[in-house]
């Protein structure tokens, strides 16, 4: 399955967006679909995940509260509704697909390329 993130921009803080994450090829609805997000020279961050049916979701602590996970399997796309935004949400936001729900990126097979989100104070 092939992944592309859009939605990222610039803007201020306490503001929102939704960022897309499309996907193409196999089955979509087969795989739960994580974003995580990585600042340069850190590591990536795991941020939200969804589940293959769309019912069971989590979310790091730093954005519980703040960002809403949902998929639309029709459109092979899951969203990541990002609000509440402050500065250290600065960061390329990815995509990620697996078959484990679960926070951590190494079990996750499929990635897409980021998207960038800056926030400014």
């Amino acid at each position: 399955v092939q992944l592309q993130a859009s939605g990222g921009g610039l803007l201020q803080s306490g503001g929102s967006l939704t960022l897309s994450c499309a996907a193409s090829g196999r089955s979509f609805s087969q795989y739960c679909v994580a974003w995580f997000r990585q600042v340069p020279g850190k590591e990536r961050e795991f941020v939200a995940v969804i589940d293959r049916s769309g019912t069971r979701t989590d979310f790091a602590d730093s954005v519980y509260g703040r960002f809403t996970i949902s998929r639309d399997d029709a459109k092979s796309t899951v969203y990541l509704l990002v609000s509440s935004l402050n500065p250290e949400d600065t960061a390329v936001y990815y995509c990620a697909a697996g078959t484990a729900f679960t926070v951590q990126s190494a079990q996750y097979d499929y990635w897409g390329r980021g998207t960038q989100v800056t926030v400014s104070s």
